[in-house]
């Protein structure tokens, strides 16, 4: 995976699971996920949502506004750098941001992947060209059956790309729009009354992230 060629390493994220760094190689800048960083009692679970992440990757290969996967052993992840900003420091305001954002929800979704972080404003990018981009597939659906469960959760893909939109552009939102930000599904609800506050209080103690950053801390 590596060669002689000099790199340019930027440190982006140590935690227990791992080290996410910046690299240019040979003129080509990509993002680098490193699993033999992780925590002993992490690794099994790293190396799961990097296995993941790869599946999904190879799956999308092609699409737009998708990181492309250039190398996967098992132990480092690499994948292409997509240059832009997460949503929450892009605060994109422009309809036209939504419209390829529902579009690029549709081509991965008939590949038969749901992200499932979509909550996350940072796995969101607004891209220098203003248009969608989508980072982060460590918990994405990969199995590629399109039954029952793959739609309800394609369906909390998009709605909440859907919560975004009312946070930065609310007056675009249509009736049909607003309907199903009305109606989560029933795991969703389930969610939030039951597991939520959990995952909040392990994601900051033990992770050290945040629900609108998912930073993550850099450890020492």
């Amino acid at each position: 995976m590596h060669d002689a060629t000099t790199e340019n390493v930027t440190l982006l994220k140590a935690d227990e699971l791992g080290r996410i760094e910046r690299v240019e190689r040979g003129g080509q800048l990509l993002i680098r996920r490193d699993i033999a960083a992780a925590r002993w009692w992490a690794r099994a679970f790293a190396r799961r949502a990097a296995a993941r992440e790869a599946r999904a990757l190879g799956r999308l290969e092609g699409i737009d506004g998708v990181p492309r996967l250039l190398a996967w052993n098992g132990r480092v992840l690499e994948r292409s750098y997509m240059a832009g900003e997460p949503m929450q420091v892009g605060r994109p305001l422009d309809p036209a941001y939504y419209r390829e954002a529902l579009r690029l929800l549709a081509r991965l979704h008939r590949r038969g992947i749901v992200h499932n972080d979509l909550a996350k404003e940072p796995n969101w990018l607004v891209r220098e060209d203003g248009s969608p981009g989508l980072v982060d597939f460590q918990i994405a659906w990969t199995r590629g059956r399109r039954g029952n469960l793959f739609r309800l959760l394609a369906r909390e893909d998009l709605r909440h790309l859907l919560k975004h939109k009312r946070t930065y552009a609310p007056d675009r939102l249509s009736a049909r729009q607003r309907a199903i930000l009305a109606a989560p599904a029933p795991h969703s609800r389930l969610w939030r009354a039951t597991g939520k506050r959990l995952y909040k209080l392990i994601a900051r103690r033990i992770f050290g992230y945040w629900d609108n950053e998912g930073q993550g801390r850099i450890r020492r």
